[in-house]
């Protein structure tokens, strides 16, 4: 017993633009046996590619449990598989990510309720709304967050931001400052490189903000910069040092920005990615004149 099935049968295929096509005893990988005649015609001409269909009919036909031998409509079975891993923090109402910065607030913008007033009976929708500021959870800071002339959320390319090789840098516990010889070992031309320093741990607490957290040197990212990164995250509050000795200066923003380099900031979850081998995505909305937005960061290994 294979547990996968095959449907048997013959079918009757008419063009919207004329002519037509027949078929006897036509052998097709099916999902299941209860799988209906209407079902059944619309993976036909899938697997077969046929455009211009209108008209599938289905006769003589019969389920049998046999091996799927693979097609566009049901993918044999293959070794193996891809695993996707969440990188990046939940939003939800008045959650705070930067202290002093307003919490997002989410609302009903259309209810259930006050939709059924506008469609058909049974019918019932929900739109949300959410009022934020731009640096809100999981975000991505393009080269107009720091530089008035560089390009914002529309002008930064997919390649800079979506299924790059990535690379994950371990920072040794209670290491705050990230620097040139730390970042050396590593071949980082053309990868999303993430700084995992374990201090997503913190999130949502006092600690997230305070003089111990991490943060990526003016060296390290000078460094980046000359070795050809494509992309920097980091787990961290910021990619710079927030504590007041730093006196605002925001060194890696400003390199890494102005190289055309993406950044973002407080993603979670890098230890469970390998140190390479993983594809990472950050990609945000296309919004014209905005130079970050939250982003849903994931990775994507093959297993």
């Amino acid at each position: 017993m294979t547990g996968e099935y095959r449907a048997v049968f013959d079918a009757e295929v008419r063009f919207a633009n004329g002519g037509g096509l027949r078929t006897e005893g036509f052998r097709l990988d099916v999902p299941g046996p209860g799988i209906t005649d209407d079902e059944l015609a619309a993976l036909l001409v899938r697997h077969l590619g046929l455009l211009m269909v209108g008209e599938v009919r289905i006769s003589n036909r019969t389920v049998v449990e046999e091996p799927h031998k693979g097609g566009r409509g049901v993918a044999a079975a293959a070794p193996g598989g891809r695993r996707l891993v969440e990188l990046s923090h939940e939003i939800t109402d008045g959650l705070v990510t930067l202290p002093g910065w307003p919490g997002p607030r989410i609302t009903d913008w259309l209810t259930r309720e006050a939709s059924r007033e506008r469609y058909a009976p049974g019918v019932e929708f929900h739109v949300a709304r959410i009022d934020m500021i731009a640096n809100t959870g999981t975000y991505v800071d393009t080269p107009s967050h720091r530089w008035a002339d560089g390009p914002d959320l529309t002008g930064i390319p997919l390649d800079r931001l979506a299924d790059l090789p990535g690379l994950v840098v371990r920072v040794p516990a209670g290491t705050r400052a990230v620097d040139r010889l730390l970042l050396a070992p590593y071949e980082v031309t053309g990868r999303a490189v993430l700084l995992d320093t374990g201090w997503d741990a913190h999130f949502g607490t006092d600690a997230y903000a305070g003089p111990l957290a991490p943060y990526l040197t003016a060296d390290g990212a000078d460094w980046l910069v000359e070795a050809g990164a494509a992309l920097v995250g980091i787990d961290s509050i910021n990619i710079d040092d927030m504590t007041p000795a730093a006196a605002g200066e925001r060194p890696a923003h400003s390199a890494l920005l102005a190289a055309g380099i993406p950044i973002v900031e407080h993603l979670t979850g890098l230890g469970a990615l390998p140190p390479t081998g993983f594809r990472f995505t950050a990609a945000p909305p296309r919004v014209a004149g905005m130079g970050t937005f939250p982003v849903r960061a994931f990775a994507v290994l093959d297993d």
